[in-house]
């Protein structure tokens, strides 16, 4: 099956929907979806290397606007929406901390958790509910996801080829710790959150 998802991947990644696909996946997972883009934004820079910069951007350029959905969720809708999104994450009771934390280190968090596992709807909507000023908040998501997709597509564009064999042959072992990375986050985001 994980080869069968895989390759699903690879051959969407010629196809004219594949781009709408993976910045859709990206603006949904910035506010409310569970799957990052990277699941998309990999096997499709994989299969067409010379594209992995232009992949980067439609995943930033989505994923800010999806941000900027979940900031608007967590500002005008928290009560109903927000609060249970956060606790459908199990995050709800920690809400409170986070503005706290927020008033001091709004900036870093952005930045920090915009560039991890960690999953980026949090930090939007927590955004939005402790009031963080909008413009500062678009400006460092483009620079926390811009990092993270950048860095991505530059290691792909530099070892594609080499890259793609590499996780071909051994495509079990990258997809569990991509899982354990990814589990790694989220319980770094329920204790350090």
């Amino acid at each position: 099956m994980l080869r069968r998802t895989y390759n699903w991947c690879i051959a969407t990644a010629g196809k004219p929907y594949a781009t709408w696909s993976m910045g859709a996946v990206s603006f949904v997972e910035s506010s409310f979806f569970p799957i990052p883009p990277d699941a998309m934004l990999i096997p499709m820079s994989l299969a067409r290397p010379d594209r992995a910069y232009y992949f980067a951007t439609v995943c930033t350029v989505t994923s800010v606007a999806g941000g900027i959905l979940g900031y608007v969720i967590g500002y005008f809708l928290y009560e109903s929406l927000g609060l249970w999104l956060m606790q459908l994450y199990g995050y709800g009771d920690k809400i409170e901390a986070f503005q706290h934390a927020y008033n001091e280190w709004g900036a870093w968090i952005i930045v920090i958790k915009g560039l991890t596992p960690i999953p980026y709807k949090l930090v939007t909507i927590a955004s939005g509910f402790a009031h963080y000023p909008i413009l500062p908040f678009i400006l460092l998501s483009f620079i926390a996801r811009g990092m993270r997709f950048y860095a991505v597509a530059f290691l792909i564009h530099r070892y594609g080829e080499r890259a793609r064999a590499i996780i071909e042959e051994r495509l079990g072992l990258w997809t569990a710790i991509a899982a354990v990375v990814l589990v790694a986050g989220i319980v770094a985001a329920v204790y350090l959150f």
